[in-house]
């Protein structure tokens, strides 16, 4: 797996805590979410390609998406 690094930006994470009920963020707690959730999309990514390519497709959809975030137990 490649990983990706820092593709969300800091201001968002500071919005999404904010738009949650924080007053302010300290910079550690921007990046750790930051983290957090780029670690989540790549998963997510590498599984949905993973389904888009066992449809015999090279086109990752939205179905492969969803798909790849459902719990493992529901399929």
């Amino acid at each position: 797996m490649v990983k990706a690094r820092k593709l969300l930006p800091l201001a968002a994470m500071e919005k999404i805590l904010k738009t949650h009920g924080a007053e302010r963020v300290a910079d550690n707690a921007k990046e750790a979410l930051r983290e957090v959730l780029e670690d989540i999309a790549e998963r997510i990514a590498v599984d949905s390609v993973r389904l888009a390519l066992h449809a015999r497709r090279k086109t990752v959809k939205a179905e492969d998406v969803k798909l790849a975030v459902r719990p493992k137990s529901s399929l």
